[in-house]
């Protein structure tokens, strides 16, 4: 079984006829649901949220098989995702896509529960505490991307869970738990 950094790969991974799309459409449905359950799991624990389509991303390429995916392959394996709702196209050109591998409900949930479990209740926190602070680290909340924290918090700001205020910088952004 092949390894990349920490992460142990399906055997599919060494399979050279899933690094290209294949014609056969129940085949190719079993081939995207593959390469999302393996992009989605690879993201999670990596703590990766974007991908460039374009970029050099470690699971597009297996040397060992002398096999790369193309552009297409690419864009169809994340549409897929988008198309789920864990994923978003950060651009119209399909470049850059931001990887949710938490919904953004599940993200405000783990943000709630990290508030309960860190007595944080009717408390004030920047957000890079949240991101990078001593209560969030080894939390799933340890490096969230600033984009879909924002926007987690939002969600809760919308439900009456918090409030957001800004400082005189990005740094000085708070937040007031009211759980």
């Amino acid at each position: 079984m092949q390894k990349l950094a920490d992460f142990k790969l399906p055997q599919f991974f060494n399979y050279p006829p899933y690094f290209t799309l294949q014609p056969v459409r129940d085949t190719r449905e079993k081939q995207i649901q593959l390469w999302k359950e393996l992009i989605l799991d690879y993201c999670k624990s990596q703590k990766i949220f974007l991908i460039g389509v374009e970029e050099d991303f470690p699971l597009f390429s297996n040397s060992a098989i002398d096999r790369t995916l193309s552009h297409e392959a690419r864009e169809t394996f994340l549409s897929a995702i988008v198309g789920e709702g864990r994923a978003e196209w950060l651009d119209k050109g399909h470049r850059k896509c931001l990887i949710l591998w938490h919904r953004i409900q599940d993200w405000a949930d783990l943000i709630l529960k990290f508030v309960r479990d860190n007595g944080l209740e009717d408390s004030v926190m920047t957000v890079e505490e949240i991101r990078s602070g001593t209560e969030s680290y080894g939390t799933e909340l340890q490096g969230i991307d600033r984009t879909i924290l924002m926007r987690a918090l939002k969600l809760l700001e919308n439900k009456g869970k918090l409030a957001l205020f800004k400082g005189t910088s990005a740094d000085d952004e708070g937040v007031k738990f009211s759980v």
